[in-house]
């Protein structure tokens, strides 16, 4: 399915000029079902009511805030971060899965397109303890899967870890990282995105039967996924770990290189560190649970040789 973001008309504006209904598409967990998005000369928000299997009694309200167009509304409904976050709250180990809570209202806050797919999406959600009738805290920046990938490459007896340093606005500063990414579709292809983003971010090319998920190691009831920043963001990322030997001029000839999409904006320097420093030379989450995964799995001996 293709969605096309268009520049629309404020709301206050269309309202005064016409009254208008499209019928759009959800799917549910288990089946799809026809909505209707309305607008008024009153200028009432868009809205969408849906019934979740796991409580069929009471019906979920979606509504867009002021200045979501219909094809934002369409597009982040239909979205598969929003449709994987409701399946999230229905698993085994959902919010609502035990009947102790319940989903009363969405309010779609933000739509950001990559091209011609969501990239991230920004909503708040009433969700209601049943015993004592509190709201409990519901504002989620949706962003879905992403993959990361610890580097190793021995050379001359020292072990080296290959970064990524660039721009992040949201932090306002450079910051050295592992190489990762987003996934880019829905297909969970994580061990491909990983080699992907290895390669475009470091120029690394890397063999797909070389890499171990270190994230594979955690118990099953966490889904094998880390979660970076659960209070606010719904990204999970798995981490992948990759050991190779180079000699001294290929350390030396990655140190600085400049890679990354220049024409999606990316300035990218590779930047090679001891292993042994590793731990105290950056802030980046991901590098850090990637050092406490691997450690972890080599104590263990559950890393393949």
């Amino acid at each position: 399915m293709t969605h096309v973001l268009q520049a629309s008309t404020p709301l206050h504006t269309l309202s005064k000029r016409l009254s208008f209904s499209s019928t759009l598409t959800l799917l549910h967990t288990h089946r799809w079902r026809p909505f209707s998005c309305q607008m008024s000369a009153e200028s009432s928000p868009l809205t969408h009511s849906t019934t979740l299997p796991i409580q069929l009694a009471e019906p979920v309200q979606i509504v867009a805030a002021p200045g979501i167009s219909v094809s934002e509304f369409r597009t982040a409904i239909n979205s598969s971060l929003f449709k994987q976050w409701l399946r999230n709250l229905q698993s085994e180990t959902g919010i609502l899965a035990d009947n102790a809570m319940s989903l009363k209202r969405v309010l779609i806050q933000g739509v950001d397109m990559f091209g011609e797919r969501i990239g991230f999406l920004k909503f708040k959600a009433d969700i209601f303890d049943k015993e004592t009738g509190k709201k409990v805290p519901g504002i989620v920046f949706a962003r879905g899967p992403a993959v990361a990938i610890l580097i190793l490459l021995e050379s001359d007896g020292e072990t080296y870890a290959v970064l990524t340093e660039q721009v992040r606005v949201p932090i306002g500063r450079l910051i050295l990282e592992l190489p990762a990414g987003m996934l880019d579709d829905d297909k969970g292809d994580f061990v491909g995105t990983a080699a992907q983003e290895v390669e475009e971010e470091t120029g690394i090319h890397i063999n797909l039967e070389d890499m171990v998920d270190l994230t594979a190691f955690l118990d099953p009831s966490t889904g094998c996924r880390v979660f970076p920043s659960p209070g606010g963001c719904d990204e999970e990322i798995s981490l992948f770990l990759y050991r190779g030997h180079v000699d001294k001029e290929t350390i030396m000839q990655l140190q600085g290189k400049e890679t990354g999409l220049r024409d999606h904006g990316e300035l990218i320097k590779v930047r090679v560190i001891p292993y042994k420093n590793l731990w105290r030379m950056t802030a980046d989450s991901k590098v850090l649970m990637a050092i406490t995964l691997y450690e972890m799995a080599k104590r263990e001996g559950l890393l393949p040789q």
